[in-house]
């Protein structure tokens, strides 16, 4: 099991000082990666599910915010939970990827993408709301392919980009693409990691019956495109006060790794969770869970 721990500037603050000390903690206790998450514009009456998201939270940019950590860190990995990929040019964002993989020595490895839930935020962006799956699919696709490409160029045909012999350097580092995991709630989202993504990161309040069901359909997806559905990672969020048998429960489900928050905004308590979370699991050592078997 791999634990990685989350930091939302909506809530913790966009402090640079304190950014920099909690990554550098989280490095220090031995957390595999650090998460952080995307809203490009928030507006009165934006509504996640049941909850409203107060129209001044401020997310910082996850991508100009994980440069940032990169530049204060040296081993912890760089993840997305989630950023919203059909808001941003595939063209454009493959550069600024490969350019924080480059720079960070290969620890841009942990992004995860969702297609977004606010349709105030499709449009402030010129998206249309109902065809932002199909533009992630595609912007997926053309990522791999720039990534790929060489200096012959490469070409795409598509709904919503098309290009002629483009040639995109520098590459991620040491790989022919980056890892791309799928966010979401929803058996589409699942149907999209199977077919296109290297893991699935489902959130929201499923049932267990409904986690089961999609992540069968993530494997099953996988089958169907020719892919080995045992090399997609399963990523979960989980409590940072939870114990040894709860984290057994979700390795039994498949979970390859666990991303926790702290409970509070105050720095020396968050410093105390992630430092208490860490002596629990024994981190950065390899945690075994002899009890996942029977649970």
């Amino acid at each position: 099991m791999k634990f990685a721990v989350s930091y939302n500037p909506a809530y913790y603050g966009v402090d640079p000082d304190r950014i920099m000390a909690y990554a550098r903690h989280a490095e220090d206790c031995g957390f595999e990666s650090l998460y952080l998450p995307e809203h490009v514009v928030l507006y009165p009456g934006a509504r996640f599910g049941a909850f409203e998201l107060p129209p001044s939270l401020p997310y910082l940019d996850p991508l100009d915010c994980l440069s940032f950590v990169a530049a204060a860190t040296e081993r912890i990995l760089l993840g997305t939970g989630v950023l919203l990929l059909p808001y941003h040019h595939p063209v454009i964002l493959a550069k600024r990827l490969a350019t924080i993989d480059v720079l960070s020595k290969g620890r841009m490895r942990l992004l995860t993408v969702g297609i977004g839930t606010l349709p105030g935020e499709a449009r402030a962006v010129g998206v249309d709301f109902g065809t932002r799956g199909r533009r992630a699919d595609e912007a997926i696709d053309v990522m791999r392919l720039l990534w790929a490409g060489g200096e012959d160029g490469v070409s795409f045909a598509g709904e919503f980009f098309a290009f002629e012999d483009l040639c995109s350097f520098p590459k991620p580092l040491g790989v022919t693409h980056l890892p791309i995991h799928i966010g979401g709630s929803s058996r589409a989202a699942a149907r999209r990691a199977g077919l296109r993504g290297d893991g699935y990161f489902p959130g929201g309040t499923l049932d267990p019956d409904e986690r089961a069901a999609q992540m069968d359909l993530a494997r099953s997806a996988a089958v169907e495109a020719g892919r080995s559905p045992e090399t997609l990672e399963y990523t979960r969020w989980g409590s940072i006060d939870m114990t040894a048998e709860q984290v057994g429960a979700f390795a039994a489900q498949g979970v390859t790794r666990l991303v926790v928050s702290p409970t509070t905004a105050d720095s020396d308590r968050q410093r105390d969770e992630m430092s208490a979370f860490a002596q629990r699991f024994a981190l950065p050592e390899s945690v075994s869970l002899p009890q996942a078997e029977a649970l």
